[in-house]
């Protein structure tokens, strides 16, 4: 007989915010109680740090918990996979002494292709340089068109079509006689690389040597389930970002919010028992887009420096602000949020008061729900609570009383701000800097 789907022990771990809320950290601390991770949506724009010891990865396609060797590393049928940085992550990882033999790819995971970040980038330089038009920020890893590809159906490469050359080379073929004539107009310069012959080798090269990496992921999934085991849902990019719920147009391709883990997994939502919200302790945002709280201001150049804020995919710089408890709130409930990781405390050490976004105003008018639309958010004014802020270092903490009482007063404030409890947070990047309020989250 099947386990009753109610009583899952999966669980989900997801951004709250713009992402980078450090969701690595969480899944890897989590990851031995499960026996697969699983990525569900983005591609190699997603980028997630992880440190082991002394030493610090950067992820962008495979799942954190590939530093326990115990757990299955789940790419989903959800996720565009650039198949050159996979290999790279894969090589990199195992010249480092990290054993990737559980790393298994979706056959129903759409390929990037080199024409999909042509044309990333082409799209991004015609809308500022030609069309006046803001830039959206895209990371130039051609997750947009691959994802727009995968929809129009006629000519998109899936992972499994990568061990077929008479069905890659029909793709190939199909895609360039569409974004040919494009990319001609928008980037010329780039058109010449991208010869058929030449496109093909290098996509059933790909296929070679990933071949057998390549599975049904859905029904490994559904088999550990249905034996008992537990996965572990990752969400890439974050909740903000969600192409449907996010800050439209300035997103991502893919739904990043825990509402992508059905269709990007071929898992139901009803067998993921909890979702564990991922949380800065202030707010970060990578390009364009609306951020109410922004501190353009040498408070937020100081959470920058001694937060690291910069991109792990771009290398840029983030933009800081305060925490935002209107966006975190509908964050919270889009999702299912069941408890929260509140990471970075440590960063806001040292502040005489910190602030907490409680309300917008809008035109004059009060507001208390966040606006998922880009030209709204834009206008709205954020409404702030300040309150205490702690002078000590806690990077040596490890227990919730150990911390100062105005930083407590602070969690406890997100808590009543957001209606579910703060269940763990980080007071630095190693894994043992981590406070568990209740226990480990991931126990039974």
């Amino acid at each position: 007989m099947k386990p009753n789907a109610s009583n899952s022990g999966s669980l989900a771990v997801v951004g709250l915010q713009w992402g980078d809320e450090g969701k690595g950290k969480i899944v890897d601390l989590l990851a031995p109680d499960f026996n697969a991770i699983v990525r569900y949506n983005g591609g190699a724009n997603a980028g997630h740090s992880v440190v082991v010891g002394d030493e610090r990865f950067a992820l962008h396609l495979i799942p954190s918990g590939v530093f326990r060797p115990a757990c299955t590393s789940v790419i989903g049928n959800g996720v565009v996979v650039d198949p050159a940085q996979l290999l790279t992550e894969l090589d990199g990882l195992a010249e480092r002494g990290v054993d990737c033999s559980g790393v298994v790819v979706s056959d129903r995971a759409h390929v990037v292709m080199p024409y999909h970040k042509v044309e990333d980038a082409a799209r991004e330089r015609a809308l500022v340089e030609r069309l006046g038009i803001k830039a959206v920020g895209t990371t130039g890893r051609g997750i947009g068109p691959a994802y727009a590809e995968k929809v129009q159906r006629s000519s998109a490469i899936r992972m499994g079509d990568l061990l077929f050359p008479d069905i890659v080379r029909r793709r190939v073929r199909a895609a360039m006689a569409f974004k040919g004539p494009m990319l001609e107009r928008w980037a010329p310069e780039a058109l010449a690389e991208l010869e058929e012959d030449s496109l093909v080798e290098l996509a059933l090269g790909w296929g070679r040597r990933l071949a057998e990496r390549i599975a049904d992921t859905s029904i490994l999934l559904h088999r550990i389930l249905d034996g008992g085991g537990r996965l572990l849902f990752e969400g890439a990019n974050a909740t903000l970002l969600d192409v449907d719920h996010g800050t439209y147009p300035f997103v991502t391709s893919s739904n990043s919010s825990a509402l992508g883990i059905g269709p990007g997994s071929g898992v139901p939502p009803q067998r993921v028992g909890r979702v564990v919200g991922v949380a800065k302790a202030y707010q970060t945002r990578v390009g364009a887009g609306p951020m109410p709280t922004e501190l353009t201001c040498v408070i937020g150049d100081r959470i920058r420096e001694r937060g690291r804020e910069y991109g792990t995919t771009t290398g840029r710089p983030r933009r800081i602000g305060w925490l935002d408890l209107v966006a975190l709130r509908y964050a919270v409930r889009l999702n299912g949020v069941t408890e929260i990781a509140v990471t970075l405390l440590d960063v806001l050490s040292g502040f005489e008061s910190i602030r907490l976004c409680t309300a917008y105003t809008l035109d004059g008018r009060a507001m208390e729900e966040f606006v998922p639309d880009a030209a709204a958010l834009d206008r709205v004014k954020p409404q702030y609570e300040e309150i205490p802020g702690f002078s000590e270092e806690i990077t040596a903490a490890r227990s919730y009383q150990a911390l100062p009482a105005t930083a407590r007063a602070f969690i406890e404030r997100i808590e009543r701000g957001v209606g579910v409890p703060v269940t763990m947070i980080g007071v630095g990047p190693d894994r043992d800097q981590t406070i568990h309020r209740t226990g480990e989250i991931g126990g039974a």
